[in-house]
């Protein structure tokens, strides 16, 4: 669906890019959450999943590393500790971080659940060739990255 603003074609094509960009992520998005069935928040495997793949990790780090702020995380932790699947440590060389890592319970779960993850994701993006995927990869890379021009006062 288009957007229904009427402004210049620039933000007329921006703003369709946009909902594009957006219903497809979101659509992916969703699909890969079903695969967890309630066992875990998206969050909470982002969280996981940047464990099992970078090793431990202080909470900023891992807070920067799924692009969420850290007192958003908090919670996230908290919760993932409650129920066995990390261990938070005082880091040795400086006592006001926490030193995050996976419970071998909490490596047992990711270990199971990554790969069906990675599959499904996988799948989904089959509709797309490996150029395309290559390609989609370099626009969302430059547009995150990219600082848009300034905006002229209305």
């Amino acid at each position: 669906m288009p957007t229904a603003h009427q402004g210049s074609p620039a933000e007329v094509a921006a703003l369709d890019a946009y909902i594009k960009l957006m219903r497809a992520a979101e659509t992916v998005t969703s699909r890969a959450h079903a695969l967890l069935s309630g066992q875990l928040t998206l969050t909470q495997f982002g969280v996981l999943e940047a464990l099992l793949h970078r090793g431990p990790l202080c909470a900023g780090e891992l807070a920067e590393k799924i692009l969420k702020s850290a007192g958003n995380l908090t919670l996230v932790l908290a919760n993932l500790e409650r129920d066995g699947l990390i261990a938070r440590t005082r880091d040795t060389t400086d006592a006001r971080r926490w030193i995050i890592s996976l419970t071998p319970e909490g490596q047992t779960r990711i270990s199971d659940l990554f790969p069906r993850i990675a599959t499904a994701i996988s799948a989904e993006f089959a509709h797309l060739s490996a150029a395309e995927q290559a390609m989609l990869g370099e626009l969302c890379k430059k547009l995150g990255r990219g600082v848009p021009p300034s905006v002229p006062a209305a």
